[in-house]
């Protein structure tokens, strides 16, 4: 079996950094991009969803301690606030490091009639690693999640902003081969569209 990277629990809560070793890491565009976004709400509490989305794309696809600090700072609000938003849905990754592609299984009713388990079984094994773990090259995250409304295509894997299926073994072993000679992230591609999601409707509600 290859090496885990095993970062802390399903359930364990990012740390946060003491006050004296905050280090801002928001680049310049990420910073004009959350000031854009400030502007459309009434106050800055209401800019922590979109600001979350920032943070993962500039902190390479994970929520850690430091982001969620960074977040806090930015807005003006307790870190213990932030880590509750964060934590409270799912898509922000901030129980663990995840890899470069994030493989999201869908093992609701009609994906499970359909093979899903057969599916997870096979990525685990051809990939050395069980739900919520990553490969020792930090390339793949596996994770098991609810309907992802897409029953038509079942047995279904999201990737990053794309949905693959039906997929069965030949289908994975072509995808995985491919993502693996992909260096860009599609975790980080995903929060960065989301960002630019946010981004357009503020404009357009302008």
């Amino acid at each position: 079996m290859s090496e885990l990277i095993q970062i802390g629990g399903m359930n364990e809560r990012p740390k946060p950094p003491r006050p004296e070793d905050l280090s801002l890491r928001f680049s310049d565009r990420a910073i004009r991009e959350l000031e854009a976004l400030e502007t459309h709400y009434p106050e800055r509490k209401a800019c922590i969803l979109p600001a979350l989305w920032i943070a993962q794309r500039e902190y390479g696809g994970y929520l850690s301690g430091e982001a969620l600090a960074e977040v806090a700072f930015r807005l003006d609000r307790s870190y213990a606030e932030i880590e509750g938003v964060a934590t409270f849905y799912s898509m922000y990754n901030t129980a663990h490091p995840v890899g470069r592609h994030m493989i999201e299984v869908c093992t609701c009713l009609t994906c499970q009639i359909c093979g899903a388990y057969p599916i997870a079984e096979y990525l685990k094994e051809k990939l050395g690693v069980g739900f919520g773990e990553t490969t020792s090259d930090g390339v793949f995250t596996l994770h098991e999640v609810e309907c992802l409304d897409a029953c038509d295509r079942a047995p279904l894997i999201q990737v990053g902003d794309e949905y693959y299926g039906p997929v069965d073994k030949a289908y994975l072993d072509n995808l995985l081969d491919r993502l693996r000679s992909e260096a860009a992230s599609s975790v980080v591609k995903l929060a960065d569209e989301i960002v630019q999601v946010h981004l357009r409707e503020t404009e357009r509600d302008r």
